[in-house]
């Protein structure tokens, strides 16, 4: 058999290779850590750890800069990225954009902390701007879940309770329950940092530097891209106002 037919054979199995997201979506990437819970017990502070967080900001960076997208926002151990509808990312290639992203978050964070971490990735693909207002304010609602739930689950293990038991005792347990449990433990859930909260967002702005230009001998003002890191995120319709303030932005230029 002629190598071309075999190669011809071979790429006809990889069954997804062709497949590609339709023109005219916001491609929106979220990447989530693999068996972080394991992860987080051995290593961090719970409910919530500094030394984690500045990883994940940096790891979604690097994912912002890397793909050029327009938004990115992280809360625990996920990372969304949304992309413009324009975006030419290894041409929409679903299987490159997925596994290129995943691995770009695990070798970020791995490095960051000093061991191996896996993130898997999968695309939602909105079809206009409400779509990606309605996907990043559900993503900010399952932060504060999971910040409340979490803060409420390790107040009670950190005064004695044993993992079944803080567990029954938070069972369908509304928000006003939680919030008093975490008060009679002197803790004030609205008073807590944002980002952990609320999430954190990272978006691209433009800046003035002063510059020199040598032939003309004279100083010059240069405009300059850089990311800008948000941990007092907005909510509800302020939130979808800041983000439909980044749609129109298009590919951030290069530095």
């Amino acid at each position: 058999m002629k190598i071309d037919e075999l190669e011809d054979r071979m790429r006809a199995l990889e069954c997804f290779h062709s497949l590609r997201l339709r023109e005219g979506m916001f491609p929106i990437i979220r990447v989530d850590g693999r068996s972080f819970s394991r992860l987080t017990e051995s290593k961090f502070e719970k409910p919530f750890d500094l030394r984690f967080h500045e990883a994940m900001m940096q790891t979604a960076q690097a994912l912002l800069q890397e793909t050029r997208g327009l938004y990115a926002y992280t809360e625990s151990d996920e990372i969304s990225v949304l992309c413009p509808r324009e975006w030419d990312f290894f041409d929409r290639e679903v299987e490159k954009v997925v596994s290129v992203t995943a691995s770009i978050a695990a070798s970020v964070f791995s490095l960051a902390i000093g061991a191996p971490v896996a993130f898997d990735s999968r695309i939602v693909a909105a079809a206009d701007e409400s779509q990606v207002v309605d996907y990043f304010r559900w993503r900010q609602a399952d932060a504060a879940r999971c910040a409340l739930n979490g803060w409420c689950y390790w107040t009670l293990r950190k005064s004695g309770k044993g993992v079944e038991v803080a567990t029954k005792q938070l069972e369908s347990k509304d928000v006003a329950h939680k919030n008093e449990l975490l008060s009679k433990s002197g803790v004030d859930f609205s008073k807590l940092p944002g980002w952990q909260r609320l999430g954190t967002g990272f978006y691209w702005e433009t800046v003035e530097k002063e510059g020199y230009n040598p032939k003309k001998k004279v100083k010059v003002i240069a405009h300059r891209q850089r990311i800008r890191v948000d941990k007092d995120l907005p909510v509800g319709e302020k939130y979808g106002r800041l983000l439909r303030g980044l749609i129109p932005a298009g590919l951030p230029t290069k530095a």
